[in-house]
């Protein structure tokens, strides 16, 4: 694949405060690539920088090869769908969208076949005269995606273009981004602090924390396999536990808990390139769902013992708090199972296999 993105050792100061801190990543020709984080992280930030609405205070941007660090964002090539969506209030569908190519001297035959063609394409043909005021927010939405995809550009940047929206009309609005953006191919960056969002739709995600890229890997690889104590909490829920490693054997091990119990982890639990050693202190992470909560004791795999602190039924899904020590853990239980009949003080134990124990530097 062809890299259209190639950012090297980016950086951004407002004043004395470092936004950006010399980060690296790259984005392939199609790929959607996701900037994860939670606010103040740094990725809108980077957004603008990519786009030229910021200077870089170091570091160099290439889209398709061509180094754009200091070029303006009219010469780079970029399309760009902001949260508020940013439509002309006096302008039609057909207006908006076809701003860009208006601006570009595109002659108006070939420049109303493109707005037909993309406003086909995010399934509002026959709204072309119709003004935004007229509009739902999730075919607002749509206006700004077809304005930003008409020009034709070889990336498009995305910064949070959901956030506006409710929830349900949110939920939908991810399988028709989804849908519009593998039909058209599209190179695509997108800012989120929603790990929906970024998890079911990128390719790659990059987690961004206080100006730097914790990680940058596949969804299934940064939930499976977080890198570090951070990204392990911020993607999905987390259950960090601390101990030492007190055994190897092999690729795998056991661990001495600070709550009390020994636990075992496999291979398939470390991160690759981790290297650990007897004493080690270490963590291990259990995402909710790889509990199995019943009374009396684990006939096998790992077990802890705790008491439910907290119950919660969310229909297909009921989600328990238990106390182990001074710690809460989160356990959710699915379909069938969401109607075990637990209650709050009831003594159980928690075991779940050694696959779901992902191991992390501990504390010390």
């Amino acid at each position: 694949m062809n890299t259209i993105i190639d950012i090297e050792n980016l950086t951004k100061h407002f004043g004395a405060i470092e936004a950006v801190k010399g980060i690296d990543f790259n984005v392939e020709e199609g790929e959607f690539f996701s900037l994860l984080g939670p606010s103040g992280c740094g990725k809108t930030t980077t957004l603008r920088l990519i786009a030229g609405f910021e200077n870089a205070t170091d570091g160099a941007i290439r889209i398709a090869g061509t180094d754009v660090t200091d070029s303006p964002p009219y010469s780079r090539d970029l399309g760009m769908v902001f949260q508020g969506y940013a439509l002309f209030p006096h302008k039609t569908v057909g207006e908006n969208v076809g701003f860009g190519l208006k601006m570009d001297n595109v002659p108006k035959d070939e420049r109303e076949r493109r707005i037909a063609d993309v406003l086909e394409t995010v399934s509002l043909s026959g709204y072309q005269d119709r003004y935004p005021k007229e509009l739902s927010g999730g075919q607002q939405q749509r206006v700004a995606l077809a304005r930003a995809l008409v020009v034709e550009p070889s990336v498009l940047l995305l910064d949070e273009p959901l956030a506006n929206l409710d929830l349900k009309l949110r939920q939908k609005m991810r399988f028709e981004l989804q849908r519009i953006l593998d039909k058209t191919n599209a190179t695509t960056i997108y800012v989120t602090h929603d790990q929906e969002e970024a998890l079911s739709m990128s390719d790659r995600v990059a987690i961004m924390n206080e100006g730097e890229i914790e990680q940058v890997s596949s969804p299934t690889e940064l939930y499976h396999h977080p890198k570090n104590r951070f990204v392990a909490d911020f993607v999905g829920e987390a259950n960090l536990l601390d101990g030492t490693l007190s055994s190897m054997n092999g690729t795998g091990g056991d661990i001495e808990l600070d709550v009390g119990s020994t636990v075992s982890f496999n291979g398939q639990s470390t991160t690759a390139g981790a290297n650990y050693a007897e004493g080690d202190r270490i963590a291990i992470n259990v995402r909710p769902e790889e509990f199995e909560i019943h009374r009396g004791s684990a006939s096998n795999g790992n077990s802890i013992e705790g008491t439910v602190g907290a119950k919660t039924f969310l229909g297909n899904v009921t989600q328990f708090l238990v106390e182990v020590d001074d710690h809460e853990i989160l356990v959710e239980t699915s379909g069938r199972k969401a109607h075990l009949n637990y209650d709050i003080g009831d003594e159980v134990t928690l075991s779940w296999d050694e696959e779901g124990s992902i191991v992390l530097p501990g504390r010390s």
